[in-house]
């Protein structure tokens, strides 16, 4: 009879020591709910009013809890709408994205005007002041929409130095390196050029120029000259004296 007694004595308190326990972890369970309340409507805004900008009509100012809060890309902000209650997490997410929108438009401008290298854009932005994460994202876009290309951009600067400037391989190159481009592409797209032809047609305007000068400053000034674009001396000698004898080779002198 004594030890029935026992058992049913701690039965009794096992439950009373259990139906503690559960009140205990419910209050704190409660209190932890609260306290993430009290986060939530402290940490949230309500947008009170969205108004385009008069002299950017791309552009919308957004207004707090009935003050101007700040501003955003019609874009950025096309998913708001008055009354619409938002975190401050949110807030920041949607400046992000805007900084990423001014950023990504002033990358199309400045790739707009003639081809660019990354390496140009990535500069060109952080001198603007945009987060480095910011810039690559752009960065990333401007290669999928192809609108950057290194191998593209080393083929145009070529052509508009072939064209305009004839220089050395070896100044391209350099020229090439100071854009940010891979020597991969620097050697493919520099190592197609005939040397020889370049240092020709960069003296011709020059001899057309100089040709009453006697031999010797005329070869002086057009190898000084040739130099300067970067040629060496048997590439050099070679074409002052084609261009010397094309230039009629002194024959114009009185």
């Amino acid at each position: 009879m004594a030890d029935q007694l026992q058992i049913i004595s701690a039965v009794r308190s096992a439950s009373i020591f259990s139906r503690g326990i559960c009140h205990g972890f419910l209050l704190l369970l409660i209190f932890v709910v609260i306290d993430y309340c009290k986060k939530i409507l402290t940490d949230t805004e309500t947008i009170t009013d969205l108004v385009p900008q008069r002299r950017n009509k791309d552009r919308v100012n957004v207004h707090i809890n009935g003050e101007y809060a700040f501003s955003l890309a019609m874009i950025t902000a096309a998913g708001l709408r008055r009354g619409l209650i938002i975190s401050s997490k949110e807030i920041d997410r949607l400046k992000e994205e805007d900084n990423y929108e001014r950023a990504k438009q002033s990358a199309f401008g400045f790739v707009s005007y003639r081809p660019r290298s990354i390496s140009e854009l990535r500069e060109n932005l952080s001198r603007k002041k945009y987060d480095e994460n910011i810039i690559e994202r752009v960065v990333t876009r401007l290669v999928e929409l192809e609108m950057l290309d290194d191998k593209k951009f080393a083929n145009y600067w070529v052509e508009q130095r072939e064209t305009f400037k004839p220089r050395s391989r070896r100044a391209l190159s350099y020229e090439l390196f100071q854009k940010g481009v891979d020597r991969e592409i620097v050697d493919q797209i520099v190592g197609e050029i005939d040397e020889d032809e370049a240092a020709y047609r960069a003296g011709r305007q020059k001899a057309q120029r100089w040709s009453n000068r006697p031999e010797d400053k005329f070869r002086e000034d057009m190898n000084n000259f040739l130099q300067r674009r970067g040629f060496n001396y048997s590439i050099i000698a070679l074409a002052t004296e084609k261009l010397w004898l094309e230039a009629g080779g002194g024959d114009n002198q009185e």
